[in-house]
């Protein structure tokens, strides 16, 4: 699936930067060291969309440098800082990297976002010969059958506010063609240990969330807050994202 034309950024995480950046879970180091294998060279890396940087900050341990790029200027205000990292403020389609410089591109839970038309010919412009872009999502965590019912329950009552590029997202990235040859890669997924509190300071992160809240002035996770906490218990649980993963390389 392609779109055309040019979009304006829709900034869906400015405005809790912060909160983002202190509760969305963190991807597995196998993911990272799998990607490092695709390259031949381990100079450059570009982390398009990169949110908080956790994954630049990944990639830093396998790559001599790492740019990571964000439309919005407050999630890279709140961005982890690495020695080995140069964040900027930039959209995804106009990166301001230079022709042929980077090995690896990378786009986590963000290409949904992006005009892939145009991101996929900057993509294909910054990238060497042979470099490879990856590119990976994930929908609702699992934790059991009664915890899932209220965060599915949550997911569904917030319908209105989901962007429609969430659509990408709830479909795996199925409809997404990368322009690259195909490389084949492993199934990934997040898990974290986390007691009740962390997994709603998650939910208060997703986008709908912070829709509803700012249409109704009141917050959508608080009605389900005693329903979740009976059915968690106590301690913490294993919490789940499985990934949906697309890898491709330049010719």
């Amino acid at each position: 699936m392609t779109t055309g034309g040019e979009r304006p950024f829709k900034d869906h995480f400015s405005g809790h930067a912060a909160a983002y950046a202190a509760f969305r879970p963190r991807y597995p180091d196998a993911l990272f060291a799998f990607l490092a294998g695709c390259v031949a060279a381990r100079r450059h890396a570009w982390d398009c969309g990169t949110g908080n940087g956790q994954t630049a900050v990944a990639l830093a341990g396998h790559f001599e440098r790492v740019t990571a790029s964000d439309a919005s200027a407050a999630q890279i205000g709140a961005a982890i800082a690495h020695p080995k990292v140069e964040y900027r403020v930039a959209p995804a389609e106009a990166s301001g990297l230079d022709d042929a410089c980077v090995d690896l591109v990378t786009v986590a839970q963000a290409l949904h976002w992006f005009d892939l038309d145009a991101f996929f010919a900057e993509a294909r412009r910054v990238l060497v010969p042979g470099g490879v872009l990856a590119a990976w999502s994930y929908g609702l965590c699992t934790v059991d059958a009664g915890v899932d019912a209220v965060v599915n329950g949550l997911y569904r009552e917030l319908d209105p506010w989901w962007p429609p590029e969430r659509r990408l997202v709830d479909a795996g990235y199925r409809d997404v063609t990368l322009p690259f040859a195909r490389v084949e890669a492993p199934a990934f997924e997040m898990t974290a240990e986390w007691p009740a509190n962390r997994m709603l300071g998650y939910l208060r992160t997703w986008s709908a969330c912070q829709r509803c809240l700012a249409d109704r002035g009141r917050d959508p996770v608080s009605a389900i807050e005693p329903a979740l906490r009976a059915r968690w218990g106590e301690g913490p649980r294993t919490v789940r994202w499985p990934l949906a993963l697309k890898v491709g390389r330049r010719e």
